[in-house]
């Protein structure tokens, strides 16, 4: 049965592709325009893909991905992901541009203010008006497809990522864990993932936060 058009993943183009030497591989870098006017999204390829592909869907935190914060798991996260395509020898990192949970990098700053006045990860975004988590999967459904890939086995904690591709006609086989070591500095937030958004963190334990 073919997928309906409502089902199948945002169109999107392929704009540049070059070869991106890194620490866990040879990886091929490419570039898309998604139609909405923000900097691509980008497809981080290495070695041949054979469905079901192992896959990263790595939202921007450019705090975390660049500054190396620690007030979240995103760095570690995306490092881990990378590691684990190497050691399989082939995989896709999709790096979509959702700074924030789609907020934004200027109004992530100011849910980190409110987080240092006792607010948590969900309630701050709540108190600037946002819902807990803007972001959607059809993008990345797009380049997946773009890429010859329907079904993947997907590095992630989060069930949502799993649903919003499913949503756009990927098949998830397997969901692999991708857990960071939780610390005093991002204990509370990771607690807020798992109890808010449902975020799958077996290695938080007790139902306590960690952490201020």
């Amino acid at each position: 049965m073919s997928l309906t058009p409502a089902r199948l993943g945002w169109t999107v183009r392929r704009l540049t592709t070059a070869r991106l030497p890194t620490r866990a591989g040879v990886f091929t870098a490419i570039s898309y325009d998604d139609g909405s006017g923000r900097e691509p999204p980008l497809a981080l390829i290495l070695g041949q893909l054979r469905a079901p592909a192992l896959v990263r869907l790595h939202s921007e935190c450019l705090t975390g991905d660049v500054f190396g914060s620690l007030r979240c798991d995103c760095g570690p996260q995306l490092a881990l992901a990378m590691d684990a395509i190497g050691a399989t020898g082939t995989g896709v990192i999709v790096y979509l541009r959702q700074e924030g949970r789609g907020i934004g990098l200027s109004n992530k700053l100011a849910a980190y203010a409110l987080q240092d006045e006792g607010k948590d990860t969900v309630e701050a975004n709540e108190a600037l008006g946002f819902p807990a988590d803007l972001r959607e999967y059809g993008v990345a459904a797009g380049i997946l497809q773009d890429l010859g890939l329907r079904s993947v086995r997907l590095l992630t904690n989060n069930p949502r990522k799993v649903a919003g591709l499913e949503e756009h006609g990927i098949e998830v086989v397997e969901r692999v864990p991708l857990e960071t070591q939780p610390t005093s500095l991002n204990g509370r937030y990771l607690a807020a993932k798992r109890a808010k958004l449902g975020h799958l963190l077996g290695s938080l334990a007790g139902d306590e936060p960690l952490g201020a």
